[in-house]
């Protein structure tokens, strides 16, 4: 793998992360209902889009603080440019950043549930590609 630019190379670890993330929360939803940890798909969701909001925020030069609040760096970002998202759509993500990772009385997260969030996750990821170079997004 050629290393890109200093200035990409940041960037391009962000968004490797969120690709992992991704294929995580994808791979997981492969399972039968009563293998399927939803909550763990939820969770690779919500971080999948945070990853690729920090990416873009990076690659803008905004510094954000260490935050999951994906409304703040969706605000943030859209500072910069316009991401054709609903702010209400992938702020529903944010209660997976608790929920996915620890015991508590949440209400159960089934199928459904997990195929919309890895469905807005996705919509994070495409609309913050149009906005990123192709050096940032491609391992080739």
């Amino acid at each position: 793998m050629t290393k890109p630019p200093e200035k990409l190379w940041e960037v391009r670890q962000w968004i490797e992360k969120a690709e992992h993330d991704l294929k995580n929360a994808s791979h997981t939803l492969t399972l039968s209902d009563s293998e399927c940890p939803f909550d763990t798909a939820c969770f690779h969701a919500q971080q999948c889009a945070e990853k690729y909001l920090k990416g873009l925020l990076v690659f803008l030069k905004i510094k954000f603080p260490r935050v999951h609040d994906l409304r703040l760096l969706l605000q943030l970002s859209m500072q910069k440019v316009p991401l054709k998202l609903e702010v209400s759509e992938v702020v529903g993500l944010n209660r997976y950043t608790i929920e996915g990772r620890y015991p508590g009385e949440w209400e159960p997260i089934g199928r459904s549930e997990s195929e919309q969030a890895v469905a807005v996750a996705r919509k994070v990821r495409r609309a913050v590609r149009k906005y990123l170079p192709a050096q940032a997004v491609s391992w080739k």
